[in-house]
């Protein structure tokens, strides 16, 4: 499985009601496809996975298969709080076409690293697919420790991890210690540059939702040209974005409200997130044109 590029963790589309718009999710592919990125990860974070029911989940997987039509990898997001859940939606998205899968730490259970690891590896034997690793303590509870990951070694569909701890430190260590065996993909959006500068050749990043011809072109300077001083000058530029989505507490809801000013709007967040105030808006507003103006 090639895991280099800009991969898009896609929005879930919402109605004023809370629906799913499967129209919506159809259009915000198309446009993804059409401005280049490499990848598509359905049901991850930037999915609000958390806030559907297993069956929205595999309703979601099932359109989107049919919907690309092969015409870019995907990649299905299957955490769930229980290691049998988990097993459900991975053969689904196995049996409906997806390429790989997205496996992060159970949450709010708080598994100790002896029983994620028996649960990844139970993922792993169940299903035998490529699998990216999400190890995001901030949100599941649980780290992904170096040990656990020298215990996956010997299994090659454990073939990468999104790195979303934000520690530079670790960092460093996934891409001196560990890249033999795991490569490494950037899941710290306001940490890019450094996550390519040591070697990184993937990105996870949500804001490719509404900014994808920016995020192609940096990975395009950083990974593909190896011009770092181009893509220090890029990543300048979307650093004001990255930041407010990185450290302003409301990640979903801004990805949500930047679809709205590409022009693909794709609804509010599910409660018990709450819609962006005047003043939240009117801040991202002005980072967004203000990044876009420099287009073409």
């Amino acid at each position: 499985m090639n895991f280099d590029g800009i991969w898009t963790p896609v929005v879930t589309p919402l109605d004023a009601q809370g629906a799913i718009q499967l129209d919506a999710l159809g259009r915000v592919i198309d446009t993804l496809i059409e401005q280049g990125v490499h990848g598509l990860i359905i049901g991850g974070t930037t999915g609000e996975y958390y806030a559907l029911t297993k069956d929205e989940r595999k309703r979601v997987f099932d359109y989107v298969v049919d919907h690309a039509q092969g015409r870019i990898p995907l990649m299905a997001g299957v955490n769930a709080t229980t290691t049998e859940d988990s097993l459900a939606l991975g053969q689904h998205a196995k049996a409906a076409g997806f390429d790989a899968i997205l496996v992060a730490a159970p949450y709010y259970c708080q598994p100790a690293q002896d029983e994620l690891l028996a649960h990844i590896q139970a993922v792993d034997d169940a299903l035998d697919m490529p699998i990216m690793l999400y190890n995001f303590p901030d949100r599941t509870g649980v780290p992904m420790e170096f040990d656990l990951l020298d215990a996956l070694r010997e299994r090659p569909n454990i073939q990468a991890i999104k790195e979303s701890t934000g520690s530079v430190e670790r960092m460093h260590e996934l891409a001196n210690e560990h890249a033999d065996h795991i490569q490494l993909s950037c899941g710290m959006d306001d940490q890019v540059l450094e996550f390519f500068v040591w070697g990184a050749r993937s990105w996870v990043a949500g804001a490719s939702n509404f900014l994808a011809p920016e995020h192609v072109a940096l990975h395009k300077a950083c990974v593909i040209d190896q011009d770092f001083v181009a893509g220090r000058q890029q990543a300048a530029r979307l650093l004001p974005i990255l930041n407010l989505l990185e450290q302003g507490g409301k990640f979903c809801q801004y990805i949500k409200y930047g679809c709205e000013l590409a022009g693909t709007p794709v609804g509010n967040a599910r409660r018990p997130l709450l819609p962006l105030s005047e003043t939240e808006k009117a801040a991202f507003k002005r980072a967004y044109e203000a990044l876009v103006a420099h287009r073409g």
